[in-house]
C-alpha cells in the first residue's frame, strides 16, 4: 500500500480539526454502560459481556492477552446493538484503541479475516444513522482502517465512502465539516484512493466549497486535500481544468493565516514541479501570472516568516513565474485569460494587430478557446466578462473568413443574439456590434454608424465604457 506523506503537525491538526467530535467524545468516555443488563436480556453473549467488561477495567493488559476476542466482541457489539448512547460509547472506545497504537488497525484486519467477518460493513452501515456523532465517528474509524494498515478499502466500498464524504462536505451547516475534511485529508494521502476521489467528481466539490466563505480551518484542510492530490503527476497535470489556480490565487490575496498561505504555495509549487509534460507546467505558470500571483509573491517577499518552507516556495515560484512572463507571447497571455474564465479589458483584446495575426488560432484544439467564449456567454453573470466575450467573438468573425459558419455550428450566434436585450448597456452594445459583424460583410461602415448613433444617444443615457 502506498502512503503519500506524513507531516509532524498531523496530530495537532487532528485535535483542532475534529473539535466538535472530540468534545462530544470526551463526554461519552465518562459514561458507564450496564453491560450486565444487555447479557441478562440476551442482547449480547456471555463471552462478549466478559470481554467488554474486562476491556472497560484494564484496556491495555486485557487487549495484549486477548486481542482476537476484543476484535470479535467490538465487531459483534457494533453490528448487533442499536441504542445510540451505547453505540457512541463503543465507537469512542474503538477509536481510542486505534489512536493509541496504529498497528492495531492490522490486528483488526487480520482477526476479522480469520473470523470470516467483514470489517468494513458494520461501519459503512452506521453512516446511514440519524445521529451525527455516530455517523462521523464511524467515518473516522473507516478512514483509519483504510489508511493505517496494509489492507486497502475494496473498490465498491471505497466509492460509496468517498461519495459519502463528498456529500457531507457539501451539506449546508454541517457542524462536523472539520471532521469530514479530516477523514478526506487522511484518505487522499493514499495514491490508490486519489483517482477514486476524482472519479466521484471530488475536486469540483472542493473547489466549489473553497469559492464560498468558509472559516480558515476548513479552508486549510480542503487546500491540504488539493495539495496531497498534486503529488500524483497525472492529477497535477489535470488540476487546473477545475479552476484550482484562480480560486487559490483569490484566497492567497485575502489570506491572513500563515498555514493557509503555506499550503497554497505548496499546491502552486507542485503544479509546476510534478507534471511530467513541461508544456503543462508552463501553462500553469502562465495561469498564475494571469491570476496576479506574482503580485502576491512580491508582497510575501516583504514579510518575515518563521517557516523556512514558505520562504523557499516564494523564491521558487517567483523565479518560475518571472521566467514565464519573459517567454509569454500575446497569444499565450490571451489563451490563459480565456481558460481562466476571467475576461477583462486587457490590452490584448483591443489590439487590431493581435486579431489579424491570431484570430485563426481560436480554431486550435477543436475550437477550444472559441467554445470557452461561447460557454462564458451562456453561463456568466458578470457584465464585463459578457462584454469582452461578445467583442472577442465579433473580432474572430471579422478576421477569420469561415468564422460565421463555425460560430453557427457551435450555437454561438444564437447566444450572442440573446444578449441584445441584456440589462447592462455595455453588454447590449458589444452584443449588437458582434451581431453586426456576424450579419454583414461591410461591418466597418455599420460599426461606425453604430458608434455615431451611440454617441448621440449617450448625451441622454448612462455612459458606456469599455467599447471597441
Amino acid at each position: 500500500m502506498t502512503t503519500a506523506l506524513y507531516l509532524p503537525e498531523e496530530n495537532i491538526d487532528m485535535i483542532a480539526a475534529t473539535s466538535v467530535l472530540q468534545q462530544q467524545a470526551a463526554d461519552i468516555r465518562t459514561r458507564t454502560i450496564n453491560w450486565a443488563s444487555y447479557m441478562q436480556s440476551q442482547m449480547i453473549s456471555e463471552e462478549d459481556y466478559k470481554a467488554i467488561s474486562a476491556l472497560d477495567k484494564s484496556r491495555a493488559s486485557y487487549l495484549a492477552q486477548n486481542s482476537s476476542q476484543v476484535v470479535k466482541t467490538l465487531l459483534n457489539l457494533v453490528s448487533h446493538l442499536s441504542k445510540d448512547s451505547t453505540i457512541q460509547y463503543i465507537l469512542v472506545l474503538l477509536d481510542d484503541l486505534l489512536q493509541e497504537d496504529r498497528s492495531r488497525v492490522d490486528l483488526f484486519h487480520e482477526t476479522a479475516g480469520k473470523l470470516k467477518q467483514c470489517i468494513w460493513g458494520p461501519f459503512l452501515n452506521l453512516l446511514n444513522r440519524q445521529d451525527g456523532f455516530i455517523v462521523n465517528m464511524s467515518s473516522r474509524i473507516l478512514a483509519k482502517f483504510a489508511c493505517w494498515g496494509h489492507e486497502t478499502m475494496p473498490k465498491s466500498d471505497l466509492n460509496f465512502y468517498l461519495q459519502f464524504l463528498k456529500d457531507q462536505l457539501a451539506s449546508n451547516n454541517n457542524e462536523y465539516i472539520q471532521s469530514v475534511a479530516r477523514c478526506l485529508q487522511m484518505m487522499l494521502r493514499v495514491d490508490e484512493y486519489r483517482f477514486a476521489f476524482v472519479g466521484v467528481d471530488g475536486i469540483s466539490t472542493l473547489i466549489r466549497i473553497l469559492s464560498t466563505r468558509v472559516n480558515f480551518q476548513v479552508q486549510y484542510q480542503l487546500i491540504f486535500c488539493l495539495w496531497v492530490l498534486t503529488f500524483n503527476p497525472l492529477l497535477a497535470a489535470k488540476m487546473n481544468k477545475f479552476s484550482v489556480i484562480p480560486i487559490l490565487a483569490d484566497i492567497l490575496s485575502d489570506c491572513a493565516k500563515e498555514k493557509v498561505t503555506r499550503i497554497i504555495l505548496g499546491v502552486f509549487r507542485n503544479l509546476i514541479e510534478k507534471p511530467e509534460d513541461s508544456s503543462v507546467a508552463k501553462d500553469h505558470c502562465i495561469a498564475m501570472v494571469q491570476c496576479k500571483v506574482l503580485k502576491q509573491l512580491s508582497i510575501l517577499e516583504q514579510r518575515r516568516f518563521d517557516d523556512e518552507d514558505i520562504t523557499a516556495d516564494v523564491e521558487y515560484l517567483s523565479e518560475k513565474l518571472q521566467n514565464s512572463v519573459q517567454d509569454l507571447s500575446s497569444f499565450d497571455e490571451y489563451a490563459t485569460e480565456v481558460r481562466s474564465g476571467r475576461l477583462e479589458w486587457s490590452p490584448v483584446h483591443k489590439s487590431a494587430k493581435f486579431w489579424r495575426e491570431n484570430a485563426q488560432r481560436l480554431n486550435e484544439k477543436n475550437y477550444e478557446l472559441l467554445r470557452i467564449l461561447v460557454h462564458l456567454l451562456e453561463t456568466s453573470k458578470d457584465a464585463i466578462i459578457l462584454s469582452v466575450a461578445c467583442f472577442d467573438i465579433g473580432e474572430y468573425v471579422r478576421h477569420y473568413p469561415r468564422g460565421k459558419h463555425v460560430l453557427e455550428q457551435l450555437g454561438g450566434k444564437q447566444i450572442v443574439m440573446q444578449h441584445l436585450g441584456h440589462e447592462d448597456p455595455n453588454v447590449r452594445y458589444e452584443a449588437l456590434l458582434a451581431v453586426q459583424k456576424l450579419m454583414v460583410h461591410n461591418w466597418e461602415y455599420l460599426g461606425k454608424q453604430l458608434e455615431k448613433e451611440n454617441e448621440n444617444q449617450k448625451q441622454g443615457a448612462a455612459p458606456i465604457s469599455g467599447k471597441a
